[in-house]
């Protein structure tokens, strides 16, 4: 069984990595660190390449690929620690197909953005609560999100956040926002049943382990550089074996991961049966991995991976960032062992 990625797909990376190595290097990234973490030049590059619509059929504006092609994407993305909200997009335009708010968010007019936290569904369609700090949500023109009434499982719905009053929240990772969306009441159109929800949550997840994933190549590549440049005592660092026992540790770290997201990201896009279990794996190895591997960076740059000039920190700040995104590791492990109680309790196989 061939595992690489097809023609298709390794001319899509190359030329996303292109376009971001372009437009996305970290003084842009720094740029935007200033601002309000949201760079909008490099995102009408991105809607320019039809990168938001990558998950959407033809006849909808979009590009119709899937979602192994996504992940291809979104490592880059997590790689380049893109200052844009194109993972909420994403899961908005899926969420959203078939809603007169897929066309404007397939051009990149509409910025979407989605949460975990089920809010309290009224009754009268209207929802009240406060999901988790929702990445974008200060911009974001609509929130797709569970709400559950009492004694009654989670719809998807849909709120429309325009007009309504919003600030970005301070957060260790300054590449991107957060913000606290609170709602009283809001006016909200249900778009889908728990099977939507369950859809949501697992392409949160995989999408999140695939930023993850793109930041821990980026900066396993970044510290093997640092290790081959800087010397002590009259050698390179990267000579010493302490160094490339961590560096091997990082590599094999590296490698787990993307085993992980393209499984998960192929059981997705088939829809198999094994899609739930692969998407909680991905994100569990992906949560811790993704942290190891930026705080071995941290420890091999030395005293100067602590500076604020070095880019190790952006990497580490963004995977704990992403690590908790739609649920953290533990989350995710107490979902698989409920999927596995299940499966062993109907009799049936684990794998």
């Amino acid at each position: 069984m061939d595992f690489d990625l097809s023609n298709d797909q390794v001319a899509l990376q190359d030329a996303a990595r292109n376009l971001l190595d372009d437009r996305c290097d970290t003084s842009r990234v720094r740029a935007a660190m200033d601002d309000d973490g949201f760079d909008r030049g490099l995102w009408e590059a991105m809607v320019g390449q039809g990168w938001p619509g990558i998950l959407v059929g033809a006849n909808d504006g979009g590009l119709g690929l899937g979602v192994v092609e996504a992940a291809v994407l979104l490592e880059q993305t997590g790689g380049h620690l893109a200052p844009v909200p194109f993972l909420q997009q994403l899961l908005a335009t899926v969420a959203l197909a078939g809603t007169p708010h897929l066309p404007g968010l397939v051009g990149g007019s509409r910025l979407g953005t989605a949460a975990r936290r089920a809010l309290t569904g009224n009754g009268d369609g209207t929802v009240s609560g406060r999901p988790e700090p929702v990445l974008y949500g200060h911009v974001a023109d609509v929130l797709v999100v569970p709400a559950a009434r009492e004694g009654a499982e989670a719809e998807l719905v849909v709120v429309d956040l325009r007009g309504m009053d919003r600030r970005a929240e301070p957060a260790m990772d300054l590449t991107r926002r957060l913000a606290w969306i609170d709602l009283d009441h809001a006016p909200a159109t249900t778009i889908g049943g728990p099977d939507e929800v369950a859809r949501l949550l697992d392409l949160g997840a995989l999408f999140h382990a695939a930023e993850l994933l793109g930041g821990a190549a980026a900066v396993l590549e970044l510290t093997v550089a640092y290790a081959q440049d800087r010397a002590q005592f009259g050698r390179p660092i990267g000579s010493f074996q302490a160094v490339k026992h961590r560096c091997a540790d990082m590599l094999v770290d590296v490698e787990g991961m993307r085993s992980a997201v393209y499984h998960a990201a192929w059981t997705l896009g088939a829809d198999d049966p094994d899609a739930p279990m692969a998407a909680a794996t991905a994100k569990v190895w992906c949560s811790d991995a993704g942290l190891r591997v930026a705080e071995s960076a941290l420890q091999v740059h030395g005293g100067i991976g602590f500076t604020w000039e070095a880019d190790v920190h952006l990497y580490l700040k963004r995977a704990q960032l992403d690590g908790t995104a739609f649920g953290n590791s533990g989350h995710h492990r107490t979902r698989l062992a409920a999927m596995a109680r299940g499966r062993l309790a109907a009799g049936e196989p684990l794998l």
